[in-house]
């Protein structure tokens, strides 16, 4: 009997949780991160802003769950795309997970600013904020490590200078992979965001109009670029 007032309360907790970054992901939409406000929240939602504190002590705790929800979902759809081409060829599966990266951030724009965009004014993320943000590298990594272990990859050597820090990415990122592979993923994946960004925040406008093709093509390029056949 005593457990049903627990699950009450929290499935209570869990419905106003769920409210207040409902609320905050609205007020990023119309002012930004920088402006969200803790007060602004509670207010909103017919709150006293003590009764707010008690879910969330401070904004960069908030901030720091709405950008793992973000990292969550962005990382929910790429896997989920992978997986739709599981049995296809490596350069398949990596133009799904690029793509479905592009339709994420087009249909949640402000959440793509979140964790892609200008960072916001006082707030360092947390190491929590890790997991989430890796599961796409993590699934790009995979797939080069998939062709490493099968058809193998074709990468083009590295200048003497660049052996040093392409060791170290190595040990730290993907210690089975060449140096070479891992160097161009870093670059790989820091150009597919880039190709999003300038599509989401307006660079491509006058520049490039017929948006799909083109990133399709882009990112195809990318996984030439890491050795992928």
């Amino acid at each position: 009997m005593s457990s049903t007032p627990q699950g009450a309360r929290a499935r209570a907790r869990i419905e106003v949780t769920a409210a207040i970054k409902d609320e905050a992901r609205r007020q990023l939409a119309a002012e930004g991160a920088a402006k969200l406000s803790l007060r602004a929240v509670a207010r909103e939602l017919g709150m006293v802003s003590s009764a707010l504190y008690r879910y969330f002590p401070s904004r960069d705790e908030l901030l720091t769950a709405l950008i793992i929800d973000a990292y969550n979902s962005l990382g929910e759809a790429a896997e989920a795309a992978h997986d739709a081409v599981a049995d296809a060829g490596h350069v398949r599966r990596w133009t799904a997970v690029c793509e479905a990266v592009r339709a994420w951030a087009l249909g949640h724009p402000h959440e793509y600013a979140l964790i892609y965009g200008s960072p916001v004014p006082g707030y360092t993320a947390p190491q929590t904020t890790v997991p989430a943000a890796a599961r796409v590298g993590l699934l790009l990594i995979a797939i080069v490590r998939d062709a490493h272990q099968g058809p193998g990859l074709t990468n083009s050597p590295l200048p003497a200078d660049l052996h040093p820090e392409a060791d170290r990415m190595t040990a730290d990122l993907a210690p089975d992979l060449p140096p070479e592979a891992v160097t161009a993923l870093v670059a790989s994946w820091a150009q597919l965001y880039g190709l999003v960004g300038f599509e989401l925040f307006g660079q491509f406008n006058r520049v490039v109009e017929d948006r799909e093709p083109f990133f399709r093509h882009a990112v195809e390029r990318l996984a030439h670029g890491v050795g992928l056949k």
